[in-house]
C-alpha cells in the first residue's frame, strides 16, 4: 500500500479545478463535501486531489491551514484502502463546510464515510 500524497497527486491545474466545479458531481458527509470528475491525466496518475477551506467561515489563516493539514492527512491515510485497485482516474476536491474547528478523529471518520458514499455512487 502506498500511503504517500506526492506532488503528482495534487490538484493544481486551474482549468481542471474550474471544470471540476462546473461539470463535477458531489457527495457529502457533513462537514465534508467531495466534488469529483472522471478524467484522464497525461502523467499517468489515477487520482488528483485538492483540499479547500472557506475564508468566509474561517477568518484566520492558522485555522484554515490546520484544517487543510488534517484533511490531507486523512486523505493520505485512507486513500490506499478505498482506491488501491481503482482503474478509472478522477479529480477530487474535498471541501470543509463547517464553521467550527475540528479534530483529526472526526475528520478521519467523515473522510471514510465520504469515500464509502463515493464508491457506492460510482462503482468501477
Amino acid at each position: 500500500m502506498n500511503f504517500k500524497y506526492s506532488k503528482k497527486e495534487k490538484l493544481k491545474s486551474k482549468k481542471l479545478i474550474e471544470q471540476l466545479f462546473t461539470d463535477g458531481k458531489a457527495v457529502t458527509a457533513y462537514p465534508l463535501k467531495l466534488i469529483y470528475l472522471k478524467t484522464d491525466f497525461e502523467d499517468g496518475t489515477t487520482l488528483k486531489t485538492g483540499v479547500s477551506v472557506s475564508k468566509r467561515l474561517h477568518k484566520t489563516a492558522v485555522a484554515r491551514n490546520r484544517i487543510k493539514r488534517l484533511l490531507r492527512e486523512a486523505y493520505r491515510l485512507n486513500k490506499p484502502h478505498y482506491f488501491n485497485n481503482s482503474s478509472a482516474s478522477y479529480a477530487f476536491m474535498i471541501l470543509y463546510l463547517s464553521k467550527d474547528g475540528t479534530t483529526f478523529d472526526t475528520v478521519n471518520k467523515k473522510t471514510k464515510l465520504l469515500f464509502e458514499k463515493f464508491l457506492k455512487s460510482n462503482p468501477d
